[in-house]
């Protein structure tokens, strides 16, 4: 999800609850003794750790949403010192929230994306925070950012006035679309449906291009990372590479493109051993795709090993189903263990 909103407002500061006023009239009641309050889960950060390969690198993050935390968590998870500036919380937001909308709408989400990672609040449109932001930016590697370029613009952080101000200094624009288009509103959803990956009214179950984007952002940073040390012209040169969340859905809609996953496709349903099935307390997702498993999975369903090179077939999509609609999650289980199929059991 991409965002047009700049930072603004001044910098948030807690404060704690006053204290009570005490109540003259009456003595209080002694309180009931309170129950043990359970310990709160510790924060724990949603990717694994990885090598330390960015050690050092200190990254500066604008970005808000979810495809730029989502990359910062990556970077943050191979060493990288990373910076999240946010704008001030808008009015009538919950108590303690940040000024990233994700904050407000899935606070837990916004708590994972950002562990370990320092955040900031800054009026980037005024001096004050102008002066702050790009203090961070002279000590920094690469520029994350998630705004449209009329936005950068306004603030005097396109590309051109950045590079000017700080050289060495790289930067990753996180777009909508690329090039003009990427003045256009949109969002996950949007993408998706332009790449032909919505089907009927069903909300895809997760957001692809967001997700699909932060990695193609964290191969940015590592691009930019590495041809700055190349030798010649851009050595010791900062880089700036586009991100566009519409090019991470075409990406990931390629073998939808190629026919894979059409219904005549093999992993689109024409395969018998590449289908989810219902069983008797539920469904199976079963992907034996290579004539090894399918030959496995024609043995235990009773079927002979022969028809593993003609899993087309209607009579091979019959029989399996018929043979997985008299077993219970458990037996196939127990089933796939024993044979070597790979198959999941769902609800």
């Amino acid at each position: 999800m991409t965002s047009s909103r700049s930072a603004r407002g001044a910098a948030t500061v807690r404060r704690a609850n006053p204290p009570a006023p005490a109540n003259s009239a009456k003595p209080a009641k002694p309180a009931k003794p309170a129950k043990p309050a359970k310990p709160a889960k510790p924060a724990v950060p949603a990717v694994p750790s990885l090598r330390p390969v960015l050690k050092g690198v200190r990254v500066v993050s604008l970005a808000l949403n979810l495809p730029g935390p989502a990359a910062l968590m990556r970077l943050r998870a191979m060493g990288a010192q990373c910076l999240k500036i946010e704008p001030p919380a808008p009015a009538g937001a919950p108590p303690g929230a940040g000024g990233d909308p994700m904050s407000h709408y899935e606070p837990q989400a916004y708590q994972d994306l950002h562990h370990g990672i320092r955040t900031l609040c800054l009026d980037l449109k005024g001096a004050a925070g102008q002066r702050q932001l790009h203090r961070h930016l002279a000590q920094a590697d690469v520029l994350l950012t998630s705004f449209r370029p009329s936005a950068l613009r306004k603030l005097g952080l396109d590309w051109t006035s950045l590079h000017a101000q700080h050289p060495a200094l790289s930067m990753v624009t996180i777009v909508g679309a690329p090039g003009a288009q990427a003045e256009e509103p949109g969002h996950d959803l949007t993408y998706l449906a332009s790449c032909d990956l919505v089907s009927g009214q069903d909300l895809p179950p997760t957001l692809y291009a967001d997700m699909g984007g932060s990695l193609l952002t964290t191969e940015a940073v590592l691009q930019c990372l590495l041809e700055r040390q190349q030798p010649g012209r851009r050595q010791g040169q900062g880089l700036h590479h586009e991100v566009a969340l519409s090019d991470a859905a075409a990406y990931l809609a390629l073998p939808r493109r190629w026919g894979l996953t059409s219904a005549t496709g093999m992993v689109g349903g024409a395969h018998a051993g590449y289908r989810v099935y219902v069983c008797r307390n539920g469904r199976v997702a079963v992907a034996a795709l290579e004539p090894h498993f399918a030959a496995r999975l024609c043995q235990a369903a009773g079927l002979d090993a022969s028809h593993a090179h003609d899993m087309t077939r209607k009579t091979v999509h019959q029989r399996l189903q018929a043979f997985f609609a008299t077993h219970t999650r458990r037996q196939l289980n127990a089933l796939a263990q024993v044979h070597d199929i790979p198959l999941h059991t769902l609800p």
